[in-house]
């Protein structure tokens, strides 16, 4: 388990971007954490990393967005609106998730049954008492 503290956007950006970099096909990377907290910012660093140029937003009516002008595809997921397990079989999960792109899971607590053996959780919290940008980011390797 790593934990890194961010203590502006840029830094959770810059985490982002270097994890972006760093990813392989297959990997899948899940994101955890409150409304306004980073997510967006994180993700959009990822997918820079990706060497992805387009704007990256949360594909939250959708379910998953898919980018594939970078040097691996990237699969957006944001699970927040989905009412059961069953809806991700509808939009062919499994298909991505076991693909050779890279899949980032945006409220992945939400479908813990399904995730894969392997990923790579991503936990970003704030704390307030440490500033209002202050985020506290936990990565953690998961293996089922």
């Amino acid at each position: 388990m790593k934990i890194i503290e961010s203590l502006k956007p840029e830094d959770t950006f810059s985490l982002g971007e270097e994890i972006g970099k760093a990813a392989q096909p297959g990997s899948v990377y899940t994101l955890i954490g409150d409304l306004g907290v980073g997510k967006t910012v994180f993700t959009q660093g990822l997918a820079k990393g990706l060497g992805i140029e387009e704007a990256v937003n949360s594909p939250t009516f959708t379910i998953v967005q898919v980018y594939e002008e970078g040097r691996i595809p990237f699969y957006h997921f944001d699970v927040y609106r989905i009412g059961d397990v069953s809806e991700m079989d509808e939009v062919g999960y499994e298909d991505y998730i076991y693909g050779g792109g890279v899949s980032l899971i945006e409220w992945a607590n939400l479908i813990e049954d399904i995730l894969p053996e392997r990923y790579t959780q991503i936990i970003i919290e704030k704390d307030l008492e440490k500033g209002f940008d202050y985020r506290r980011i936990t990565i953690e390797e998961k293996v089922e």
